[in-house]
């Protein structure tokens, strides 16, 4: 039986099986993992690409945004490398959180969106930025292109988040935020993840 080629006769994988997005490093596809409304850490397993339960949030805080990461892409060397407080990049595909106006209540789905800035993070010693993207065709934040154009308190929202989200009483925190960048960094970054990505797993 023969298929159209569009058709995905078993569920692609979401991390190798999705296109990066319509035109990466600025319009990107993000696969959402958890939402503001999750109080569990929620991720998809790399082998199988199906979503499991990585831990119970710890402390009372919620993710600002969206959260997922962007498919084809890799926390390699050229990441590693963009950040001179890391050792190298952290492994995982490109994190990237979205911002909506109207409410999004669930996860494993795609989202369009634009790519409008990042979180340079470093998790114990590894590079792990956050790229910052709003929702294409959003009503209120669409036509935003960069991170400067947010209203600062969102931005102040997802950095408390990440610098906090980790924390457990008594113990170091091993996750730090170096810098709040635009998009031309973001774009940067971006690029390196997709050149990491096509090292290590092979161009499509």
């Amino acid at each position: 039986m023969s298929f159209p080629k569009a058709f995905y006769r078993w569920r692609p994988h979401p991390w190798h099986g999705l296109e990066t997005g319509e035109n990466p490093p600025e319009f990107v596809n993000a696969y959402i993992e958890i939402t503001p409304f999750d109080f569990v850490k929620y991720e998809v397993d790399k082998k199988t690409g199906y979503m499991h339960v990585d831990r119970p949030q710890r402390s009372s805080s919620h993710p600002p945004a969206l959260y997922g990461f962007i498919p084809q892409t890799y926390c390699g060397a050229r990441v590693g490398k963009l950040c001179p407080k890391a050792e190298k990049g952290d492994g995982d595909p490109m994190d990237v959180c979205v911002i909506s106006e109207r409410p999004i209540t669930r996860g494993e789905i795609i989202l369009r969106a634009r790519v409008v800035g990042g979180l340079q993070g470093i998790d114990n010693g590894e590079a792990d930025d956050k790229i910052i993207a709003v929702l294409k065709n959003d009503n209120i934040y669409g036509g935003i292109k960069d991170i400067s154009e947010l209203p600062e308190v969102l931005v102040e929202r997802l950095r408390h988040y990440f610098t906090t989200y980790k924390m457990i009483p008594g113990e170091e925190n091993k996750f730090s935020i170096e810098e709040i960048y635009g998009r031309e960094r973001a774009f940067k970054v971006l690029k390196a993840a997709m050149e990491d990505y096509d090292e290590v797993y092979g161009a499509e």
